[in-house]
């Protein structure tokens, strides 16, 4: 059975086991004189025997996920001839990625022998009897579960407590799991930007002024050393998202202020879903609209004037890019300015404010802490922006404040060196790891003056 129709049996018996738990309570309440004779409600039973039904199951079959690999890998090694397991590590190794590779119908690193031939039939024999074998264990739990908790209940069992206990726990599961999962992300690049630092200086990647990573093959080669000095990147990043902030910030700010004390019901119904639709558009299609539109335009405009524009220009990624997040800015500012209590506005109409004084006087200042919110999200946006830089901005890093000059950002450069088969020894490759933690820390920082401000104006207004 695959581990999809798997878990889709194991989600009916769940339901079957809600509807079965919550049915014997209701029967148990009628005898008992009525509802109030039971610990809990009801749907509380229902739950538990659901849990029940579905949890144990659940954990035998991730069980089995982290160790299948494992087991039937060390049987099938396990009746290979003596010749083949003897053979040396890497080269067994190398037998037991090409036997994998056959079962499942990819290619292999060589010729194909019938010894792999068979150990590659016994292999996919061995995981269809490991997958029946799981799909009883868990059916069987799961109905066992479900009988179990059907005998147990009672009018005083503490249904409720139980299902508390158990959405309490898998609360806390889930939260380990993502405060792991980040911990491990910073871990991983931390260890690689370290090893990237031992053979890079960090003043001269932080403080340097010319950003060449390519390494050379010969050393008789220009250049062979590369140059990691990254203020060419970072400053490209800062002025990109300026320019997009620059865009985005003010249109969608008043977009949303117009949208939730202006509109009518009508056109709010219209305007609010046409706005958020450039939130669902594809970034190719918005770098192809810089690219083969803005770019060409803004060189025009500027030759028209005199002016000489890159046909490249951090002005024409910033704007499609600003274009881009303006959706951010506007429904998180519209939600935010909505959810202003109307007390606010009926005080401030009260002694006398017009519309406009209470919106800039009231409504913004009480709604500001979510507006920064949805601004530090489309700053977030604007930094990890790829493919608009990359069509729009291009790949040359220019230190320059000139937004008609081609840059590059740190998303762009990191794509750009870990593009194909890369040997992760060399600065070249690194590089990309200490870039990430620069801006992983850089977010981090934009992350803590949000919060001090929220927490200013929180404390003035609540």
């Amino acid at each position: 059975m695959s581990p999809f129709l798997l878990l889709l049996l194991l989600l009916v018996l769940s339901v079957a086991g809600y509807f079965i738990g919550q049915y014997k309570a209701l029967n148990l309440a009628r005898k008992a004189g009525g509802a109030s004779r039971l610990h809990s409600l009801p749907v509380y039973y229902g739950m538990l025997t659901a849990l029940w039904c579905c949890l144990p199951a659940f954990f035998m079959f991730l069980i089995w996920l982290g160790f299948e690999q494992t087991i039937v890998t060390g049987l099938m090694v396990a009746d290979l001839p003596e010749t083949a397991r003897s053979l040396p590590p890497a080269r067994l190794n190398l037998l037991i990625k090409d036997i994998q590779s056959l079962a499942s119908g990819n290619i292999v690193s060589g010729e194909i022998t019938p010894l792999m031939r068979q150990a590659a039939a016994h292999y996919v024999e061995l995981q269809g009897i490991g997958k029946m074998i799981t799909s009883v264990i868990v059916l069987v739990a799961s109905v066992a579960g479900m009988l179990t908790l059907h005998r147990h209940i009672r009018p005083e069992l503490r249904a409720r407590n139980h299902v508390e206990k158990v959405v309490m726990g898998l609360l806390v599961v889930c939260s380990t799991i993502a405060i792991f999962t980040t911990i491990g992300i910073v871990l991983s690049i931390l260890y690689e930007a370290v090893r990237f630092f031992r053979q890079v200086p960090v003043t001269e990647f932080l403080f340097g002024l010319e950003w060449s990573p390519q390494m050379a093959i010969r050393e008789d080669q220009v250049g062979s050393s590369g140059a990691f000095g990254a203020v060419p990147v970072f400053a490209g990043t800062i002025l990109i998202s300026a320019i997009a902030m620059l865009v985005a910030a003010p249109i969608g700010l008043m977009s949303a202020i117009f949208l939730s004390e202006y509109a009518d019901k009508r056109l709010r119904a219209v305007a609010k879903p046409m706005l958020e639709i450039l939130a669902g558009v594809p970034t190719v299609v918005y770098g192809f609209f810089a690219a083969l539109v803005v770019a060409p335009m803004i060189r025009g405009s500027g030759a028209q004037i005199g002016i000489d524009v890159s046909s490249e220009s951090a002005l024409a990624a910033g704007l499609v890019m600003g274009v881009m997040i303006i959706p951010f800015v506007s429904s998180l500012s519209d939600d935010v300015i909505n959810a202003v209590p109307q007390s606010l506005r009926d005080g401030a109409y009260s002694v006398g404010a017009t519309r406009s004084e209470t919106i800039r006087h009231v409504l913004v200042p009480a709604a500001l802490p979510g507006i920064v919110g949805g601004l530090l999200l489309a700053v977030s946006r604007a930094i990890g922006e790829t493919m608009i830089v990359v069509m729009a901005a291009g790949l040359s890093a220019n230190l320059t404040a000139n937004p008609l000059q081609a840059v590059t950002t740190v998303t762009v450069q990191i794509v750009t060196l870990l593009v194909g088969d890369q040997e992760f020894d060399s600065p070249k490759t690194l590089a990309a790891f200490a870039l990430g933690l620069v801006l992983f820390i850089g977010t981090l920082f934009l992350n803590i003056i949000a919060l001090t401000v929220v927490r200013k104006y929180r404390e003035r207004y609540e």
